[in-house]
């Protein structure tokens, strides 16, 4: 049933691709990581990760607990696997989280404005901090195999506190494994599109990932962090959601403002710089879809 709403409210908006998301925490269930999810306070996990021990507990050899979220995707690709009336066919997009966003959630054991204990862990213990980011990276690209043989056409990593970073602290402790995250979901023959929120500062390093796309928040404007990531990479970006509130003419405005700095450019996804957040008028959605068309067909 909930595929099924998924799909009507697909066809209602008039995109040109759908994500398939849950949760970036999902992961931490087949590692052995109980969590839960506590009214006013977001994901918990109660017995946090602190030391090298506590890595070395953790599984990789459960992806299949995981299956759950391709068999999601087959459902919406055998939707969409016959084209439109216009002859375009819808992309399904598939999602994992980040290793140093994942780590962070692992050892702060919720969210955090300071990310104390990662930052010490990642300082400090050069036997655990490196042992986990394999770890993720092992779970990650077994969970991203098994959306791209399910029909996703592309995997979307989330780094949403990244922007926590130096970007001394980026290179040294997280572009190695975001690095090969990247490299082995692309070997299973799909582009990766890589998004990090505050991350202007880190957009020349992430793009070293190698990652095909890079998101952009709307903190940069867009022909700034298309320049940042270099021309040899798409760029998907970047309306603030909470623009989709705003009254129609600065709506408008701010829509008209992403794809003039797109200055139509191949290579530019249009998307919002954030996830659409709860209680976003749909009729603004649609706008928005609709005036990105007309842009794009002028």
């Amino acid at each position: 049933e909930r595929v099924a709403e998924f799909l009507d409210e697909v066809k209602r908006l008039g995109v040109d691709a759908a994500i398939i998301f849950a949760d970036l925490l999902l992961p931490f269930t087949p590692m052995g990581l109980d969590f839960e999810f506590l009214a006013g306070e977001g994901p918990v996990v109660h017995v946090p990760i602190r030391s090298a021990e506590q890595v070395r507990s953790l599984r990789t050899d459960r992806i299949d607990e995981l299956s759950y979220v391709a068999r999601a995707i087959e459902k919406v690709a055998a939707h969409f696997s016959a084209p439109r009336a216009d002859g375009d066919q819808l992309g399904i997009i598939g999602f994992c989280g980040a290793p140093f966003t994942l780590a962070s959630y692992m050892i702060e054991g919720g969210s955090s404005r300071n990310y104390i204990e990662t930052k010490k862990l990642m300082y400090s213990d050069n036997v655990a901090w490196p042992m986990l980011m394999e770890k993720l990276v092992t779970v990650l690209v077994g969970f991203a195999q098994q959306q791209v043989e399910a029909g996703a056409d592309v995997i979307q990593i989330f780094d949403s506190w990244v922007g926590a970073l130096s970007v001394t602290d980026y290179r040294r402790y997280c572009l190695p494994a975001v690095t090969e995250l990247v490299r082995r979901i692309q070997s299973l023959g799909v582009p990766v599109i890589y998004f990090g929120v505050d991350t202007a500062s880190l957009l020349p390093a992430m793009a070293e990932t190698g990652a095909d796309v890079i998101g952009l928040d709307w903190r940069i404007p867009l022909d700034q962090g298309w320049k940042a990531v270099g021309a040899s990479h798409a760029v998907q970006g970047n309306l603030d959601p909470i623009t989709l509130f705003a009254p129609e003419e600065v709506l408008k405005d701010r829509v008209s403002e992403v794809l003039t700095a797109a200055a139509g450019r191949p290579g530019h996804i249009f998307n919002l710089g954030h996830g659409i957040v709860p209680g976003t008028p749909v009729e603004n959605v649609i706008k928005v879809v609709e005036w990105v068309k007309e842009y794009g067909a002028l």
